[in-house]
This record gives structure tokens, C-alpha cells and sequence, in this order.
């Protein structure tokens, strides 16, 4: 199952929904692309600045990301040519009913590439990109 980012802060940090996301991701393979090494950091920091985390609660839960990557619990996808070149066309094929991100569209392209479906996002646009795009989503509709 290919995993955005607010996807695995879920799994990190405590969210509303986090429980069922725990719950239901357990013991399956997950992957994500390796723009999730600066997206999940820029998360876990904001959470701090907003007060959501301790400096000690957001420091474990990036020490805990890492260790998934490094157990391979969370298999990162490198960011290559090619899914730059299909992140490009995505967004093209998006146009004009998705206003898709460059972020989203490369997420979009890795788990595309990798054949890691479903894809699992709460993102309303990149979830609105998968539809039209015809992706199978998690969770679904």
C-alpha cells in the first residue's frame, strides 16, 4: 500500500483518525516515495510549532519513522527521472478538472510506477486526482 505523507504522520503522531489508520494498516507492506523524508520532517516540525507536539514527542516520532525506513517497514521509492517525467504527464492529464500539486502529482506518479496500490491519502485533492485518474484509493469511497 503506497502512503502519502499525512498518512504517515497519522502513524506517528496522534490525529483523530490515527487509531483507524493503526489499526488498519497493520502488518501490511508500505511504501511511499522518498519526498516523504522532507515532508514527514516538515510535518513533525509544524505540529511543534503549532503546539500539537513537545520538541521530545516530535523527536520520537521522526526517530520512529526513521527506524521504519531502516527495518523496511517502510519502503521509500526513489524520486527518479522517470517519475518526474509521469509526475509531468499526471499533471497534465489532471487539467482542468484536478488543480493537482507538483507534490501530489509526484506521489501520484511513484505509487503509479510502483504498482503499490491502493493508494492511501485523506488529501481531498489528491484523492479527487486518484478518481479521475482512475487509482484504486484507500480508504475508499
Amino acid at each position: 500500500m503506497y502512503c502519502d505523507s499525512c498518512i504517515l504522520v497519522k502513524l506517528f503522531t496522534p490525529e483523530d483518525d490515527s487509531v483507524f489508520f493503526e489499526r488498519e494498516l497493520r502488518g501490511k507492506a508500505l511504501s511511499s516515495s522518498e519526498l516523504a523524508w522532507p515532508e514527514v520532517c516538515s510535518a513533525l516540525l509544524a505540529k511543534e510549532r503549532a503546539h500539537q507536539l513537545l520538541g521530545e514527542e516530535r523527536q520520537r516520532a521522526w526517530d520512529l519513522f526513521r527506524s521504519w525506513v531502516d527495518q523496511d517497514l517502510l519502503v521509500l521509492h526513489p524520486v527518479d527521472s522517470a517519475t518526474l517525467r509521469k509526475a509531468a504527464r499526471q499533471l497534465e492529464l489532471c487539467q482542468p478538472a484536478v488543480a493537482l500539486r507538483t507534490l501530489d502529482a509526484i506521489h501520484l506518479a511513484a505509487a503509479d510506477l510502483t504498482q503499490d496500490a491502493p493508494l492511501c491519502t485523506t488529501d481531498p485533492r489528491l484523492r479527487q486526482a486518484a478518481r479521475h485518474l482512475r487509482m484504486p484509493l484507500f480508504p475508499g469511497d
